[in-house]
This record gives structure tokens, sequence and C-alpha cells, in this order.
């Protein structure tokens, strides 16, 4: 399983667009969104792929709204953290910019942990947990999506035009 990985898009509909076709370009059979989607819109062009988001520090206002949309489009909303399986590994995601969101995905033990919050890319080991964010589409010197391969363990950060 290749998935890929979306954080920090605040509404930026047309970026966010091109960084899905990217994605599914590379082979990714299902996104995740760390967070600050801050629109229906974007929740909606994730879906072209199997989806699950959590919230992020922009997504306050939109919490009712999004979790409806998800409903209806069959995202899957993890709230403010989350784990899920996914291609045999635990992925747990939050938006990363709450240490007490942080914590409590953590107990739940995942093999790795996506995050967004920074609009900088990156990919290290923390203890046991690979932890990567993908950086963002808003907001960043340089428009970042990343895609993982469950199964090789490998990820790759892809530029995305902005």
């Amino acid at each position: 399983m290749r998935l890929g990985i979306l954080s920090d898009t605040h509404d930026e509909l047309d970026r966010t667009r091109a960084a899905v076709d990217l994605l599914r370009e590379g082979g990714a059979d299902a996104l995740v969104h760390c967070g600050d989607l801050t629109g229906v819109p974007v929740l909606a062009t994730c879906v072209a792929l199997p989806c699950w988001f959590v919230f992020g520090n922009h997504d306050s206002d939109a919490v009712p709204w999004l979790r409806r949309a998800a409903a209806e489009l069959g995202a899957v909303c993890l709230g403010w953290g989350g784990v899920v399986e996914l291609g045999g590994s635990r992925v747990g995601v939050c938006h990363g910019h709450l240490t007490s969101d942080l914590r409590h995905v953590l107990a739940d033990r995942p093999d790795y942990l996506l995050t967004g919050h920074t609009h900088f890319p990156f990919d290290r080991t923390e203890g046991r947990v690979r932890r990567i964010n993908p950086g963002a589409l808003h907001r960043a010197d340089l428009f970042t999506v990343a895609l993982l391969d469950m199964a090789t363990g490998a990820a790759l950060t892809i530029p995305v035009p902005g």
C-alpha cells in the first residue's frame, strides 16, 4: 500500500488538486490529511482516494461542516487525532500543534506518526516511532506532500507547483 500524506492545505484548492493528482500518479492507494484543511472543498478533493483526516488549529470554525462532509463523502474523520491500521502498520495522525494530542496518539503505540503544523517537511525516527511531516501547501518556501510505501518503508517528499 502506498499512502499519500498532505497537511496544511489552508483552502488552497488548486494546489490541493495538483497535489492529489501527483500522489495518484505516484501510486497512492489512500490519502491522509494531517489537518488545517480549513474547508469542505479541500476534503472533497481528497476523497478521490480513500481518505482519513484530522483537524488542525485552523479548522476549529469548520469542524461541524468537515464532520458532516466526511459522512457524506465517505472520508474518515479522526477528530483531533487517532490511530488507524493501514498497510499492516499502525498509523497515528494528529496535526501536531498540541502536546496533549501528540501524547494521546502516541499512547496507542503507532508505528508511524503523521503530523503537520510546521509547514516544513521532515522524516525522522523518535524512539520506536517514525514521524513524517509532509510539509504544507500554504505559506511554505516549497510546497510539498509525501508518499509512503507501507511495504518497504520508503518515503518520498514530492514538490507541488505553486
